[in-house]
């Protein structure tokens, strides 16, 4: 909790522009007041302003400060289109077909980053996580020399042993199904990346496997070992390291006996699973077995800032994530 306030805190000082594409929703709304009372971001909600300003009344909810915007008839829809149309232009989109886009909240979000009108979006209580990022793929794309998308956990443990006091992040655990050495070297810098600009702890990062330092031969051993030296290659300015199992990655009297030389091995605080099955399993385990809080998925490899949440999230999950949204926009 700690560090959530003080994620807060350093939002509030970056003070960006985080739109919000389902602004008639209900826990949007109520999260809006909180975040404005608060300070911790400015706040844009997309939608009908006279449908977005009775539910606010019904609810009791007081969203003074917020900008409302209209997707079908803001006076940006023809600028808007027409970086629309210069994006897809070997897809063919047409500049009509970039108008009735703009009709979509998801849609009109990513193109508001991208003209520079909004930092950073977050969205997902009512829709999709594919309806989310389809138009942040298709209009704001991955960050240069990045191929792909990856999602990472805040994992607060209650043993403060473990991590940066008690901190660690997981990743990929939301998105890559299948990746290759290059992908998930990528994921491993771009998670090392997310740690130091939300959590500001020095990123220790361990690639993960069921072998340390060749114990054990397989084609899924050597993709990490590979993807470690890509990785050490990509960011020379963080630790990382790897093949690791989990044990010599966390555990001291484990690392000094498997893995001596390394600047990671027993006191990693970013775990890097070697697929998305591994990570989905372990996020989850240590979530439900050990009782720790897990915040996100926090999406990284993007070239702006856009989180997706869960349909079943709270107003406390969208307050949250939208302060890390805010601190992944000041990082950049």
């Amino acid at each position: 909790m700690e560090l959530l306030n003080q994620i807060k805190e350093n939002a509030k000082k970056a003070n960006k522009k985080i739109v919000l594409p389902e602004g008639a929703e209900e826990r949007t709304i109520k999260a809006t007041e909180i975040l404005l009372k608060e300070g911790i971001a400015q706040i844009i909600l997309l939608g009908n302003a006279e449908e977005i300003k009775a539910n606010a009344d019904k609810l009791g909810v007081c969203i003074d400060g917020a900008t409302i915007v209209d997707p079908t008839t803001d006076d940006r829809r023809d600028a808007y289109a027409d970086i629309m149309v210069e994006i897809r232009k070997k897809k063919g989109l047409s500049k009509e077909k970039a108008l009735g886009m703009l009709n979509d909240p998801l849609c009109f979000g990513p193109i508001m980053i991208k003209a520079g009108d909004a930092d950073g979006e977050v969205a997902g209580a009512i829709n999709s996580t594919g309806d989310v990022l389809r138009p942040a793929f298709q209009f704001v794309k991955t960050l240069p020399g990045m191929s792909c998308v990856s999602g990472a956990f805040l994992m607060f443990l209650k043993d403060k042993s473990f991590g940066h006091e008690g901190v660690m992040v997981f990743s990929d655990c939301a998105v890559m199904p299948e990746t290759n050495d290059k992908q998930l070297a990528e994921i491993a810098v771009a998670t090392a990346k997310t740690a130091k600009a939300i959590v500001g702890m020095d990123p220790k990062v361990a690639m993960l496997s069921f072998s340390t330092k060749g114990s054990a031969s397989h084609d899924v051993v050597d993709k990490v070992a590979n993807a470690t030296k890509l990785a050490q290659e990509m960011a020379p300015e963080f630790k990382i390291d790897g093949e690791l199992q989990l044990d010599a990655a966390i555990v001291k009297e484990v690392a000094t006996l498997k893995a001596p030389e390394s600047p990671v091995a027993g006191q990693a605080n970013i775990l890097i699973f070697p697929s998305l099955e591994a990570g989905n399993i372990g996020y989850k385990l240590v979530q439900r077995l050990a009782g720790a809080e897990a915040v996100g998925p926090i999406l990284q490899g993007m070239a702006a800032p856009i989180n997706d949440l869960s349909r079943g999230c709270s107003v406390s999950d969208i307050v949250n994530l939208v302060a890390i949204t805010a601190n992944q926009a000041a990082g950049e």
